[in-house]
């Protein structure tokens, strides 16, 4: 492959990427065709997914940062950064493998990349909404915080109407089916958070078990 040829695709890939991630905003205002478009046919990326992921950790400590104090008590000198991005990272895929793993048995039709794109695409409106309403959060009034409030609600909430429509589209699943699906899930994050919890705590256990032989031997031979 020649020079020109290479630049040509790396170009192409560029725009095929921009594209899907602009995408994001269709989905916001056409969600149900949005959703089926994006896995059904392929408008939406791994790499866009990703973008928006880290978008979202960027968007949450910019809010815990610099949103008004009267908004947000959360005082910054006590916020570990990676403690923030782990623990929404876990969130995401502890939730997208519950999610799989219900679904599998229950005729989703939707792949565990297909559930973290529609996860992921489906926080735009966090991202957008947050990200200024923190900058104005400095300029009003505590008064005129139902303002504050009322957008931070929204953005909260249409993320979340996005999600259940995501998992309608994704798993060809009716309204009351997408609601028990989710429910479910987070049923499943729980088991799926306590077993790990388990695991560590019993390999904990044995470590523990095994250095305090240890010690003992070195203790009785020297």
């Amino acid at each position: 492959m020649n020079a020109k040829a290479k630049a040509n695709k790396n170009k192409q890939s560029v725009r095929e990427f921009f594209g899907s991630l602009k995408y994001a905003l269709y989905i916001m205002t056409h969600p149900f065709d949005g959703f089926w478009d994006l896995t059904h046919e392929k408008r939406g990326s791994m790499a866009a997914a990703h973008v928006l992921v880290i978008l979202t950790f960027l968007t949450n400590l910019w809010n815990m940062r610099f949103e008004n104090f009267m908004f947000n008590p959360t005082r910054w000198e006590r916020v570990n950064i990676w403690t923030q991005i782990i623990g929404i990272l876990a969130l995401l895929l502890v939730y997208c493998v519950a999610n799989w793993c219900l679904t599998t048995l229950f005729d989703g039709k939707g792949r565990l990349k297909d559930i973290y794109m529609g996860m992921a695409y489906s926080l735009t409106p966090y991202i957008l909404i947050m990200n200024p309403i923190t900058i104005i959060s400095n300029y009003v009034t505590k008064e005129e915080g139902a303002f504050i409030t009322y957008f931070e609600a929204l953005a909260l909430g249409w993320a979340a109407a996005l999600i259940l429509v995501s998992v309608m589209q994704i798993h060809d699943y009716g309204l009351g089916k997408a609601i028990l699906a989710i429910i479910f899930s987070v049923v499943g994050m729980m088991v799926i958070v306590f077993l790990v919890l388990l695991f560590f705590s019993l390999v904990s256990d044995a470590i523990a078990f095994f250095v305090s032989i240890a010690k003992e031997l070195i203790f009785r031979m020297y």
